[in-house]
């Protein structure tokens, strides 16, 4: 390919300027955004410098070779000069006569014209012509454009791409152009990182996105050593937030290294395929196990809320059935071992031993209760709580034992009850009509006994919602059983007033449904007859 010839810029054409780098020991070059570019020229518009001609009077013809770089100092800096080492070995290393810091960018100072609205497009140049035997010209797709000199044997040794463009050159000074560079600023600094001996530690103080635009360009170009420096680098830092993992994961899957992604993806996906019910059964088992009540109660609250967030995400087949396996299982554990504590506590109360509330067996009893009702919330959650109620309603030695134990130590398995009743009145649970009227004749009495300790003993007890749960839950029997329990449940408010459950809703509706809607339909049917014999036949 012939050399891309610099002409002095004219009408709306390009301007090449050529700008000190910032090198480091290893001869890594860093190279300006066009964001960074562009403002600098827009700054340079709005503030002219002082010492810049003024425009009312024609420029000298020498001010138009000025130099378009400008210098913080008064003195000059050196300019940057790389040598290419004849040795091979020492190859990836530049000369630098000093220290030079990125300078500012500033456009060619040009007389306003007719042409002036006409865009430019900004060029830069990386690099000594003079020591380099190689040139790509990198162009945006905004026409922010690079020009860098470079050399043959380091970017073929580095880059499959580059050996093979660069194969088949012949003598001269070879010219890559690469158009329409999705990326120029990490194209040229991919291009730089083929000179840095210790890449690591290039890449050490990176961000992770800027990491994954070097890696996609090194993948580009068949860069396999960067790849693999871009593929270390993720595998050691942490990914903060799942978006930045998300783009972790996708840049990292795409790649066709078989060894090198491994140890990256390994952080999502795991090669040993434990049996997840095993996983989820040690979770389980731990939460309900612990002895700190602070971190069981706060580890509850989380696990929860991930199999929320599972339910909305994941489909309800394999995954709910593992759950809803292994939930039960914990379940009948933990109802064998509030049944067994129970029978102790009413021992004890026969044997005229007082109980309080901090006795171990008291305690056990009400850690049991709490377990229970959190694993009723993850099989509600499940939409899997229906066996869960007919689990309970069948429990009728619990119930009598209940009644055995003093309410500040047995109050706790009412709350399980008053959350069966909440479920079935918000649909949530969908029982049959067996295990529901089994329901309501087992625990309806001992949860209107234990009403007054659950207003004043459970934070999150909401009176209202399971007044209407118990209300809804009665009124979906039939009629003749709403009555017997309506009935019963109206001589106990007569006596207990607010430290009973109000239904008098469930109440007005069973009375509309036994007193007011026979008559209406005997009324409309006699309507419907009357009407039919009018209309019939003279």
């Amino acid at each position: 390919m012939a050399e891309m010839r610099m002409n002095r810029a004219e009408k709306g054409e390009t301007k090449i300027q050529t700008v000190p780098i910032a090198v480091t020991p290893e001869g890594f070059w860093c190279c300006p955004t066009p964001a960074g570019f562009q403002k600098a020229l827009k700054a340079q518009a709005v503030n002219p410098p002082l010492n810049r001609p003024k425009l009312s009077s024609p420029p000298h013809k020498s001010s138009l070779h000025r130099k378009q770089t400008s210098f913080s100092s008064d003195e000059k800096r050196p300019i940057l000069s790389r040598s290419r080492s004849a040795n091979p070995d020492e190859r990836k290393s530049f000369s630098v006569d000093s220290t030079i810091a990125s300078g500012c960018v500033t456009a060619e100072d040009v007389p306003k014209c007719k042409n002036e609205s006409l865009p430019r497009k900004l060029s830069i140049e990386f690099g000594d012509p003079s020591t380099c035997d190689t040139k790509v010209v990198v162009r945006g797709k905004q026409g922010f454009s690079v020009r860098l000199n470079v050399h043959k044997n380091v970017l073929v040794e580095s880059s499959s791409f580059f050996a093979g463009r660069l194969s088949g050159q012949g003598s001269g000074v070879p010219c890559l152009e690469i158009e329409d560079c999705e990326d120029v600023e990490m194209y040229v600094e991919t291009v730089g990182l083929m000179y840095c001996k210790d890449m690591k530690q290039r890449l050490i103080k990176q961000s992770v996105q800027r990491v994954l635009r070097i890696l996609k360009v090194a993948e580009t170009i068949g860069f396999r050593v960067c790849i693999q420096a871009c593929l270390d680098y993720l595998e050691a830092v942490p990914w903060v937030g799942e978006d930045e993992e998300e783009k972790v994961v996708s840049s990292v899957s795409r790649l066709c290294v078989d060894d090198g992604t491994n140890p990256v993806l390994k952080r999502v996906s795991s090669v040993v395929h434990e049996p997840p019910k095993d996983t989820l059964t040690h979770i389980l088992d731990l939460v309900l196990k612990s002895n700190d009540e602070r971190g069981r109660r706060e580890m509850k609250s989380t696990v929860l809320k991930l199999i929320r967030e599972s339910n909305r995400d994941s489909d309800k087949s394999g995954s709910a059935d593992i759950c809803c396996q292994t939930t039960y299982a914990s379940c009948r554990s933990c109802l064998e071992s509030l049944v067994v504590h129970f029978r102790q506590a009413a021992e004890t109360q026969v044997n005229g031993q007082p109980m309080d509330s901090k006795d171990p067996v008291a305690k056990q009893m009400a850690l049991e209760a709490d377990n229970l009702s959190w694993l009723l919330e993850i099989l509600a959650e499940r939409q899997m709580a229906d066996e869960f109620a007919l689990m309970w309603a069948k429990q009728q030695e619990l119930a009598a034992l209940h009644t055995k134990l003093p309410i500040m130590n047995r109050y706790h398995i009412s709350f399980i009850t008053a959350n069966l009743f909440v479920g079935i009145g918000k649909g949530e649970l969908l029982p049959s009509k067996d295990t529901r009227h089994m329901l309501l004749q087992t625990w309806l009495q001992p949860l209107i006994n234990d009403y007054m300790w659950l207003l004043h003993g459970c934070r999150s007890f909401d009176r209202k919602v399971v007044e209407e749960g118990i209300g809804r839950t009665i009124l979906t029997l039939p009629l003749e059983d709403q009555r017997s329990i309506l009935l019963s449940w109206m001589g106990c408010f007569l006596k207990a007033g607010d430290n009973c459950p109000n239904l008098q809703k469930a109440f007005e509706v069973w009375w509309r449904r036994t007193f007011i809607r026979p008559y209406a339909e005997a009324r409309v049917s006699r309507c419907r007859s009357n009407t039919s014999s009018a209309s019939g036949p003279l």
